[in-house]
């Protein structure tokens, strides 16, 4: 098969398009199946509290209850992704070690099982519980002195901490004839999908414990559910309907457990009638993780001619309650805090810190994103302390083949980054006049939908920065990895017909779409004979997450081997040919406890944005003109579904550096409603957005496709705030650039 093969399977509109836009896709909250009861899950409020007694008798007795269920019911109350840290339920006689402590106002203690949603609302406001308040600890830096630990099993409020050692410190510093030193604030940022939290729990015809609901991994979804209802991994099933949107925000359990023990609990009682939860807005912000807050204290050396020659970094993460993904997270960050740049020597500690907070968790990019910010922002510093241009000293120091990463090891080959960085130099036109010849901009009215004073010409300053960055694609630090892929060749003499069983999720990026594709392409038929089966533990293998930029990439990999295999049993006339194959990447390492010595990721995405933007010196707004984004995506598979994602992750990475300012007080979030959280809205967004499709393959990605969802958002933060700088002569070491923030920080 050659590249040009996957050309040939192009498709006129996505495969999920039309029941989208026709209202016939089924959400988890659309899902009204006959018989529905409804389900209330009543959350904690407790950032920090001990249960003395939980009284749900009134409750139980409330018109049309049909069930209470609470932590004695479950039959191992305690789950997690990689640590099963967290109670189902917090509360009384489940034999799980602490499980009667809320250490956060998102743990939930009850679902409300009734006739009616409304039933269930008033029944669960019956529930009578005493709590004993216990300190909360909302600090990560009081929280690293150990004086109050928040998970007495573990030992310490430091989750995880990751050590890089390379080089001769002191010899990178004497090295040096310039050196920056910068502290860094990254705030909290909420997923804002689109459908909030819903699902339908029932038992299937098979007698199986069946949850359909949104996710990104069905079959961890199946685990993590069969582990905590103590059940055979084969007596549960998840399946996937329409997803409204993701982004990491739903890698962990929200509904899939409690939806999976009311359906059990209420069919050994004899009641076979299903249950459907949904949260409101309130609930979803409340109740599942956010972006990592951060907190970056770095300093970088380089020679007069620009050449890098140390770099130091702490780096903290405020991982919330539980556990989630922040190892994984943290991983990425100590790895990024150094940027996609060959540095001789480093030395970086990075922290998780376990608090009282909402928990931190996956987010598009990973980490990435808060490492990347400091990384950029001190190549920028540096560039204005050397008088340098900042393209200029970037592709005078980033990866190229076989650099070594700050972990000791050759990056793998594949290594783009400096043609990103020229790819985006040139399409924005750097060097050039940043006013372009544009005319005056109301900066306050771009930003605003109401009436206002029109922006003073005098008032606008103009600016232009850069910032690139890199990004693993697929899962890393030695994280078991694999995807599988089911290929059935129907007909007679000539294939007839093709089914792909394929569990990955279509979370709006298109995936299901570019999976058909390259199932035509692999098999060599139109891709009108290709039919899907998705997202159904019952059918499908498993696939691994829809996360880490990797489902393109890993799915492709085992369409082509699942076709391969079927297309020979095919040949020798085995028909249906049917094959079930698993692809399995390079392996990844661990980073070593001391030095940071490992091999992190098997491969890498690269990305680099130029911003032009205007502020208004005396309101404190900022309007984002343009922003250019080079992203190697290896090949295309689908030109459409690429630039729309590039588009939504600056939108998403925009409201990230510009307007999206979550405010937890006390381990509570105080304003978890849109009009308070707010996210750009059209008349925020860029003017305009340019997507510069680069194509290095990728040696191990199918037809040289290598994942890029996460990397757009990487940079657009810090060359957001380098662009600020060029138009104020002002650094912005904290975002969002609030308006009063600005104001405060300019001269």
């Amino acid at each position: 098969m050659t590249d040009d093969t996957i050309l040939r399977a192009r498709v006129t509109e996505r495969v999920d398009a039309r029941g989208k836009v026709t209202g016939e896709a089924l959400y988890p909250g659309d899902i009204t199946p006959p018989n529905l009861l409804f389900g209330r899950v009543l959350f904690s409020g407790q950032p920090h509290a001990r249960m003395l007694s939980m009284d749900i008798s009134a409750a139980e007795a409330a018109p049309g209850v049909v069930a209470v269920f609470t932590a004695k019911d479950v039959p191992v109350n305690g789950y997690g992704l990689g640590t099963p840290d967290q109670p189902v339920f917090v509360g009384l006689n489940s034999g799980q070690p602490y499980a009667d402590i809320s250490l956060w106002e998102g743990d939930h203690v009850a679902l409300v099982v009734a006739e009616t949603e409304s039933d269930a609302a008033r029944a669960a406001a019956l529930i009578r519980i005493e709590w004993e308040p216990l300190p909360i600890v909302t600090d990560v830096h009081e929280a690293m002195k150990d004086e109050l630990v928040l998970h007495p099993w573990h030992g310490s409020n430091i989750l995880k901490h990751y050590k890089i050692r390379k080089g001769d410190m002191d010899a990178g510093w004497a090295a040096a004839d310039v050196i920056i030193e910068g502290n860094y604030r990254l705030p909290y940022q909420e997923h804002a999908f689109l459908q909030p939290e819903a699902g339908v729990g029932t038992m299937d015809d098979q007698g199986r414990v069946t949850v359909e609901i949104a996710g990104q991994w069905a079959h961890e979804d199946q685990l993590q559910i069969a582990h905590s209802l103590n059940l055979p991994i084969d007596r549960v099933r998840v399946k996937y309907p329409a997803i409204g949107g993701a982004f990491g925000g739903r890698e962990d359990m929200s509904l899939q457990i409690v939806l999976g023990l009311a359906a059990m609990r209420l069919h050994e009682r004899g009641i076979d009638r299903p249950v459907r939860v949904i949260w409101s807005r309130e609930e979803s912000i409340i109740g599942h993780h956010k972006r990592h807050p951060a907190w970056v204290k770095t300093k970088w050396g380089a020679t007069k001619d620009g050449r890098l020659t140390a770099v130091e970094a702490e780096l903290i993460l405020d991982s919330g309650a539980y556990t989630y993904t922040s190892p994984k997270v943290l991983g990425n960050a100590n790895l990024m805090v150094a940027g996609p740049y060959e540095i001789p020597n480093a030395h970086i500690d990075s922290y998780a810190v376990t608090t009282n907070n909402v928990p931190g968790g996956a987010f598009r990019g990973f980490g990435g994103p808060q490492g990347a910010f400091a990384a950029e922002c001190q190549m920028n510093k540096l560039a204005e302390a050397l008088g340098m241009d900042p393209v200029e000293l970037r592709l005078k120091n980033v990866l190229r083949e076989g650099s070594l990463l700050t972990t000791q090891t050759p990056i793998p080959p594949g290594v783009s980054i400096a043609q990103v960085i020229e790819a985006a130099a040139q399409a924005a036109g750097w060097g050039t006049s940043r006013d372009m010849g544009r005319p005056m901009v109301d900066v306050y009215a771009q930003r605003s939908a109401f009436q206002s004073l029109p922006t003073q010409p005098g008032a606008i300053r103009r600016g232009r920065g850069i910032a690139c960055s890199f990004k693993n694609v697929g899962f890393s630090f030695g994280a078991p990895e694999k995807c599988e892929a089911i290929i059935e060749l129907h007909g007679h003499r000539e294939i007839e017909r093709v089914v792909l069983r394929h569990a990955g999720a279509e979370v709006g990026q298109g995936s299901h779409t570019a999976f058909k594709q390259m199932a035509a392409a692999a098999v060599g038929v139109p891709v009108e004979l290709v039919e899907l089966d998705m997202s159904d533990t019952a059918t499908s293998a498993d696939s691994g997450s829809v996360s880490a930029s990797r489902m393109t990439f890993m799915a492709g990999n085992s369409i082509r081997k699942a076709a391969e295999e079927a297309l020979a049993k095919w040949t020798d006339e085995d028909r249906p040919a049917i094959a079930h194959a698993t692809y399995r990447p390079p392996p990844t390492q661990p980073y070593d406890p001391e030095t940071g010595y490992s091999m992190p990721n098997f491969t890498y995405g690269y990305v680099a944005e130029v911003v032009d933007l205007a502020v208004d010196i005396e309101t404190g707004y900022i309007h984002v003109e343009r922003v250019v984004c080079a992203d190697d995506v290896g090949k295309v598979i689908n030109r459409t579904n690429v630039e729309g994602q590039i588009e939504g992750a600056v939108v998403q990475a925009f409201g990230y550096a510009l307007m999206e300012n979550l405010q937890v007080r006390d381990g509570r979030i105080i304003n978890p409603f849109f009009s308070q959280y707010l996210i750009p809205g059209i008349k925020d967004i860029p003017e305009k957005v340019d997507s510069v499709l680069v194509e290095v393959p990728d040696p191990l990605g199918p037809w040289g496709a290598r994942g890029m969802a996460e990397m757009p958002f990487m940079p657009l933060a810090p060359a957001i705030v380098a662009a600020f700088h060029d138009a104020t002569g002002v650094w912005m070491d904290e975002i969002p650039l609030l308006p009063w923030r600005v104001i405060e920080k300019l001269p």
